[in-house]
């Protein structure tokens, strides 16, 4: 299974649905609070091609996008093979 990684604020509710369906997946993630460092905000704008909403997600060095690009590709049946490492 590819490391997920997620960029994410506090009090960002797209952030808090994101992570809600990674733990519902029993996916092992990391979360990165970025939205108070500037140095962290920069790394995640440099690895999503200039990505500045929260959150932003990446499954192994691939940039899936944010909350909504996961779920979409969560309901066309397009996550859990990428999350599988297909």
């Amino acid at each position: 299974m590819p490391k997920v990684t997620i960029y994410t604020r506090q009090f960002c509710p797209y952030c808090s649905r994101a992570v809600a369906l990674l733990k519902d997946k029993k996916v092992d993630f990391k979360e990165i609070d970025a939205g108070m460092d500037a140095a962290l905000k920069s790394e995640m704008v440099r690895r999503s091609g200039g990505g500045t909403t929260f959150p932003q997600i990446f499954v192994g060095e691939k940039h899936i996008g944010g909350c909504d690009d996961m779920m979409a590709m969560d309901r066309a049946g397009k996550l859990d093979p990428l999350l599988a490492g297909a």
